[in-house]
Protein backbone atom coordinates (compact mmCIF):
# COMPACT_ATOMS: atom_id res chain seq x y z
CA UNK A 1 0.00 0.00 0.00
CA UNK A 2 1.83 3.09 -1.18
CA UNK A 3 -0.98 5.61 -1.61
CA UNK A 4 -2.56 7.88 0.99
CA UNK A 5 -6.15 7.47 -0.18
CA UNK A 6 -8.87 7.80 2.48
CA UNK A 7 -9.09 4.81 4.78
CA UNK A 8 -12.66 4.19 5.91
CA UNK A 9 -11.60 2.32 9.04
CA UNK A 10 -9.34 5.16 10.17
CA UNK A 11 -12.00 7.72 9.33
CA UNK A 12 -14.26 5.87 11.74
CA UNK A 13 -11.68 5.30 14.48
CA UNK A 14 -9.83 8.59 14.78
CA UNK A 15 -12.74 10.91 15.76
CA UNK A 16 -13.89 8.39 18.39
CA UNK A 17 -10.43 7.94 19.89
CA UNK A 18 -9.68 11.67 19.76
CA UNK A 19 -12.64 12.31 22.09
CA UNK A 20 -11.11 10.20 24.87
CA UNK A 21 -9.97 12.50 27.70
CA UNK A 22 -6.19 12.76 27.82
CA UNK A 23 -5.57 11.93 24.17
CA UNK A 24 -3.43 14.74 22.72
CA UNK A 25 -2.38 13.10 19.44
CA UNK A 26 -2.95 9.94 17.43
CA UNK A 27 -0.45 8.50 14.97
CA UNK A 28 -0.36 5.61 12.54
CA UNK A 29 2.71 3.42 12.83
CA UNK A 30 4.10 0.23 11.34
CA UNK A 31 3.87 -0.79 7.71
CA UNK A 32 0.77 1.31 7.05
CA UNK A 33 2.66 4.46 7.99
CA UNK A 34 5.65 3.48 5.87
CA UNK A 35 3.53 2.64 2.83
CA UNK A 36 4.59 -1.03 2.74
CA UNK A 37 1.38 -2.61 4.08
CA UNK A 38 -0.75 -5.24 2.41
CA UNK A 39 -4.52 -5.43 2.66
CA UNK A 40 -4.20 -7.80 5.64
CA UNK A 41 -1.70 -5.72 7.62
CA UNK A 42 -2.55 -4.65 11.17
CA UNK A 43 -3.33 -1.07 12.08
CA UNK A 44 -0.85 0.22 14.67
CA UNK A 45 -2.17 3.34 16.41
CA UNK A 46 -0.18 5.35 18.92
CA UNK A 47 -2.20 7.31 21.48
CA UNK A 48 -0.09 10.16 22.84
CA UNK A 49 -1.19 11.78 26.07
CA UNK A 50 0.16 14.89 27.74
CA UNK A 51 1.41 15.98 31.15
CA UNK A 52 -1.71 17.90 32.16
CA UNK A 53 -4.21 15.03 32.05
CA UNK A 54 -3.74 11.29 32.29
CA UNK A 55 -5.22 9.07 29.64
CA UNK A 56 -8.72 8.04 30.68
CA UNK A 57 -8.52 4.31 30.03
CA UNK A 58 -12.01 3.68 31.42
CA UNK A 59 -13.43 6.00 28.79
CA UNK A 60 -11.15 4.43 26.19
CA UNK A 61 -12.62 1.02 27.00
CA UNK A 62 -16.14 2.38 26.54
CA UNK A 63 -15.15 3.78 23.16
CA UNK A 64 -13.48 0.51 22.18
CA UNK A 65 -16.61 -1.46 23.02
CA UNK A 66 -18.53 0.74 20.60
CA UNK A 67 -16.03 0.06 17.82
CA UNK A 68 -15.03 -3.59 18.06
CA UNK A 69 -16.71 -6.55 16.42
CA UNK A 70 -17.39 -8.22 19.79
CA UNK A 71 -17.82 -5.77 22.69
CA UNK A 72 -17.43 -8.62 25.18
CA UNK A 73 -13.89 -9.19 23.94
CA UNK A 74 -12.86 -5.53 24.14
CA UNK A 75 -9.99 -4.88 26.53
CA UNK A 76 -7.50 -2.08 27.09
CA UNK A 77 -4.88 -1.90 29.80
CA UNK A 78 -4.20 0.69 32.48
CA UNK A 79 -1.26 3.01 31.80
CA UNK A 80 1.93 1.17 32.76
CA UNK A 81 0.47 -2.33 32.54
CA UNK A 82 2.91 -3.36 29.79
CA UNK A 83 6.00 -1.87 31.42
CA UNK A 84 7.78 1.48 31.16
CA UNK A 85 8.51 1.27 27.42
CA UNK A 86 5.49 -0.39 25.81
CA UNK A 87 3.36 1.31 28.51
CA UNK A 88 -0.02 -0.18 27.64
CA UNK A 89 -2.73 -0.38 25.03
CA UNK A 90 -5.11 -2.88 23.53
CA UNK A 91 -5.49 -5.47 20.80
CA UNK A 92 -8.80 -4.98 19.05
CA UNK A 93 -10.68 -6.53 16.15
CA UNK A 94 -12.68 -3.93 14.21
CA UNK A 95 -14.40 -4.70 10.94
CA UNK A 96 -12.44 -7.93 10.76
CA UNK A 97 -9.15 -6.02 10.98
CA UNK A 98 -6.60 -6.16 13.77
CA UNK A 99 -6.10 -2.79 15.42
CA UNK A 100 -3.33 -2.41 17.98
CA UNK A 101 -3.35 0.56 20.36
CA UNK A 102 -0.20 1.71 22.15
CA UNK A 103 0.05 4.44 24.76
CA UNK A 104 2.85 7.01 24.71
CA UNK A 105 3.49 9.79 27.22
CA UNK A 106 4.41 12.79 25.08
CA UNK A 107 6.54 14.37 27.81
CA UNK A 108 8.50 11.15 28.37
CA UNK A 109 9.03 10.74 24.61
CA UNK A 110 10.36 14.31 24.44
CA UNK A 111 12.87 13.59 27.19
CA UNK A 112 14.03 10.40 25.46
CA UNK A 113 14.50 12.21 22.16
CA UNK A 114 16.63 14.84 23.88
CA UNK A 115 18.71 12.06 25.47
CA UNK A 116 19.13 10.20 22.17
CA UNK A 117 20.15 13.40 20.41
CA UNK A 118 22.85 13.81 23.03
CA UNK A 119 24.02 10.21 22.54
CA UNK A 120 22.44 8.71 25.67
CA UNK A 121 20.51 5.47 25.12
CA UNK A 122 19.10 2.70 27.29
CA UNK A 123 18.59 -0.97 26.52
CA UNK A 124 16.07 -2.68 28.79
CA UNK A 125 14.39 -6.05 29.14
CA UNK A 126 10.94 -5.99 27.56
CA UNK A 127 8.51 -8.84 26.79
CA UNK A 128 7.72 -8.84 23.10
CA UNK A 129 11.19 -7.56 22.19
CA UNK A 130 13.50 -10.58 22.50
CA UNK A 131 16.63 -8.48 22.02
CA UNK A 132 15.40 -5.85 24.47
CA UNK A 133 13.89 -2.40 24.09
CA UNK A 134 16.30 0.33 23.01
CA UNK A 135 15.13 3.79 24.06
CA UNK A 136 15.88 5.08 20.54
CA UNK A 137 12.80 3.14 19.39
CA UNK A 138 10.62 5.94 20.75
CA UNK A 139 12.53 8.44 18.62
CA UNK A 140 12.19 6.18 15.60
CA UNK A 141 8.47 5.76 16.15
CA UNK A 142 8.04 9.53 15.96
CA UNK A 143 10.29 9.85 12.91
CA UNK A 144 8.44 7.16 10.95
CA UNK A 145 4.84 7.65 12.05
CA UNK A 146 2.02 9.32 10.13
CA UNK A 147 0.13 11.86 12.28
CA UNK A 148 -3.64 11.40 12.12
CA UNK A 149 -4.74 13.78 14.89
CA UNK A 150 -2.36 16.44 16.17
CA UNK A 151 -4.29 19.60 17.08
CA UNK A 152 -1.63 20.83 19.53
CA UNK A 153 1.23 20.07 17.08
CA UNK A 154 2.87 17.75 19.61
CA UNK A 155 3.86 15.23 16.96
CA UNK A 156 4.92 17.93 14.50
CA UNK A 157 7.28 19.37 17.10
CA UNK A 158 8.65 15.94 18.03
CA UNK A 159 9.14 15.01 14.38
CA UNK A 160 11.21 18.14 13.84
CA UNK A 161 13.59 16.85 16.52
CA UNK A 162 14.23 13.57 14.68
CA UNK A 163 15.66 14.99 11.45
CA UNK A 164 18.44 15.00 10.54
CA UNK A 165 19.49 11.77 12.20
CA UNK A 166 21.73 12.80 15.14
CA UNK A 167 25.41 11.94 14.80
CA UNK A 168 25.68 11.48 18.57
CA UNK A 169 22.96 8.81 18.40
CA UNK A 170 24.70 7.09 15.51
CA UNK A 171 27.96 6.96 17.45
CA UNK A 172 26.26 5.79 20.64
CA UNK A 173 24.45 2.92 18.92
CA UNK A 174 27.58 1.72 17.12
CA UNK A 175 29.57 1.96 20.35
CA UNK A 176 26.87 0.10 22.31
CA UNK A 177 26.24 -2.78 19.90
CA UNK A 178 29.35 -3.35 17.78
CA UNK A 179 31.43 -4.87 20.56
CA UNK A 180 28.55 -7.15 21.59
CA UNK A 181 28.53 -8.93 18.24
CA UNK A 182 31.88 -10.60 18.90
CA UNK A 183 31.12 -10.97 22.62
CA UNK A 184 27.95 -12.94 21.80
CA UNK A 185 29.79 -15.07 19.25
CA UNK A 186 32.50 -15.97 21.74
CA UNK A 187 29.93 -16.81 24.42
CA UNK A 188 28.08 -19.06 22.02
CA UNK A 189 31.26 -20.83 20.97
CA UNK A 190 32.10 -21.59 24.60
CA UNK A 191 28.79 -23.46 24.89
CA UNK A 192 29.34 -25.63 21.79
CA UNK A 193 31.35 -28.40 23.49
CA UNK A 194 28.56 -28.79 26.05
CA UNK A 195 25.87 -28.84 23.39
CA UNK A 196 23.81 -26.16 25.15
CA UNK A 197 21.47 -25.54 22.24
CA UNK A 198 19.29 -22.88 23.85
CA UNK A 199 22.27 -20.81 24.95
CA UNK A 200 23.97 -21.26 21.58
CA UNK A 201 20.87 -20.13 19.70
CA UNK A 202 20.40 -17.21 22.09
CA UNK A 203 23.94 -16.00 21.52
CA UNK A 204 23.53 -16.28 17.76
CA UNK A 205 20.29 -14.30 17.95
CA UNK A 206 21.91 -11.54 20.00
CA UNK A 207 24.83 -11.34 17.58
CA UNK A 208 22.49 -10.97 14.61
CA UNK A 209 20.34 -8.38 16.36
CA UNK A 210 23.41 -6.35 17.27
CA UNK A 211 24.53 -6.52 13.64
CA UNK A 212 21.16 -5.08 12.67
CA UNK A 213 21.45 -2.27 15.21
CA UNK A 214 24.88 -1.27 13.92
CA UNK A 215 23.85 -1.35 10.26
CA UNK A 216 20.79 0.80 10.92
CA UNK A 217 22.96 3.30 12.79
CA UNK A 218 25.68 3.38 10.14
CA UNK A 219 23.01 4.14 7.54
CA UNK A 220 21.32 6.72 9.78
CA UNK A 221 18.07 4.78 9.86
CA UNK A 222 15.79 4.33 12.85
CA UNK A 223 15.28 0.74 13.99
CA UNK A 224 11.95 0.32 15.76
CA UNK A 225 11.58 -3.47 15.82
CA UNK A 226 13.78 -6.54 15.48
CA UNK A 227 11.21 -8.16 13.17
CA UNK A 228 12.41 -7.90 9.60
CA UNK A 229 15.35 -5.69 10.56
CA UNK A 230 18.06 -7.81 8.94
CA UNK A 231 16.22 -8.15 5.65
CA UNK A 232 15.71 -4.39 5.62
CA UNK A 233 19.35 -3.78 6.49
CA UNK A 234 20.43 -6.09 3.67
CA UNK A 235 19.16 -3.47 1.20
CA UNK A 236 20.98 -0.51 2.77
CA UNK A 237 23.81 1.25 0.92
CA UNK A 238 26.18 0.31 3.76
CA UNK A 239 25.65 -3.36 4.51
CA UNK A 240 27.15 -6.83 4.73
CA UNK A 241 27.27 -8.80 1.50
CA UNK A 242 24.48 -11.39 1.21
CA UNK A 243 23.30 -10.54 4.72
CA UNK A 244 19.90 -12.22 4.48
CA UNK A 245 21.44 -15.37 3.05
CA UNK A 246 24.14 -15.47 5.70
CA UNK A 247 21.60 -15.04 8.49
CA UNK A 248 19.54 -17.87 7.01
CA UNK A 249 22.67 -20.02 6.82
CA UNK A 250 23.31 -19.44 10.52
CA UNK A 251 19.88 -20.78 11.44
CA UNK A 252 20.09 -23.71 9.05
CA UNK A 253 23.38 -24.72 10.61
CA UNK A 254 22.02 -24.39 14.14
CA UNK A 255 18.95 -26.40 13.17
CA UNK A 256 21.20 -29.19 11.90
CA UNK A 257 23.41 -29.09 14.99
CA UNK A 258 26.34 -27.71 12.98
CA UNK A 259 27.12 -25.04 15.56
CA UNK A 260 30.70 -24.47 14.46
CA UNK A 261 29.58 -23.63 10.94
CA UNK A 262 26.98 -21.21 12.30
CA UNK A 263 29.55 -19.28 14.29
CA UNK A 264 32.06 -19.31 11.45
CA UNK A 265 29.44 -17.49 9.38
CA UNK A 266 28.76 -15.08 12.24
CA UNK A 267 32.48 -14.36 12.60
CA UNK A 268 32.69 -13.50 8.91
CA UNK A 269 29.76 -11.12 9.30
CA UNK A 270 31.35 -9.53 12.35
CA UNK A 271 34.64 -9.04 10.53
CA UNK A 272 32.92 -7.33 7.61
CA UNK A 273 30.79 -5.21 9.93
CA UNK A 274 33.80 -4.03 11.91
CA UNK A 275 35.58 -3.02 8.71
CA UNK A 276 32.49 -1.19 7.52
CA UNK A 277 32.22 0.69 10.81
CA UNK A 278 35.91 1.64 10.72
CA UNK A 279 35.63 2.91 7.15
CA UNK A 280 32.70 5.17 8.00
CA UNK A 281 33.87 6.49 11.35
Amino acid sequence: MTDRSPDQLLERLIPALADVPGVVAIVLGGSRARGTATASSDYDLGLYYGPRAQLDTDRLLDVAKGLVDDPRAAAVTPVGEWGPWIVGGGWLSIGGRKVDLLYRNGEAVTQVIHACTAGRINMDYQPGHPHGFCSAIWMGEVALCLPLHDPQAMIAELKAMTSPYPEALREALVRRFLWEVLFSIENGEIAIPRGEQTHIAGCAYRALCCIGQVLFALNRRYLINEKGALDEAAAFPLTIAELSGQAAAVWRAIGCGEFGDAFTTLRACEHELKALAAATS
